[in-house]
């Protein structure tokens, strides 16, 4: 009887914490594509096309290549060639030039709550989220 009460006690305690871990992975999956995963994609379309992608252009511009400078485009420069979504299922939002990084652009993920402008918010400035 004790071993079942300490038993349920314990599925109690892993259940509750299911969600707090399975959260962290999700925070950490966007934090890792807008600091690192897309780098090498926009940096790859930077050094064919002489610049990021505007903010009108998006990350679309990495699977399609814009209508004016197609003969520059390499692409597609993600792989599979389609624009991930966050781990809460929203699109990642992008703009060049950045409102964060001046000199270079900004990619969000609005977070668990799914509201841009929050404090949730993961971004690819450093010392913030």
């Amino acid at each position: 009887m004790i071993a079942l009460a300490i038993l349920g006690l314990l599925v109690g305690l892993a259940v509750t914490n299911l969600d707090t871990i399975f959260g962290g992975a999700q925070v950490k999956t966007a934090e890792l594509f807008v600091r690192q995963s897309i780098k090498l994609p926009l940096t790859s379309y930077r050094i064919h096309m002489g610049d990021y992608p505007s903010t009108a252009e998006g990350l679309q511009a990495l699977i399609t290549p814009p209508t004016n400078r197609a003969d520059q485009w390499r692409g597609p420069y993600l792989e599979p060639a389609t624009l991930p979504l966050d781990p809460w299922g929203d699109a990642y939002i992008y703009r060049y030039p950045g409102t964060h990084n001046k000199t270079s652009y900004d990619i969000v993920s609005k977070g668990p709550d799914r509201t841009e402008g929050t404090q949730d918010d993961i971004g690819n400035w450093t010392g913030e989220k």
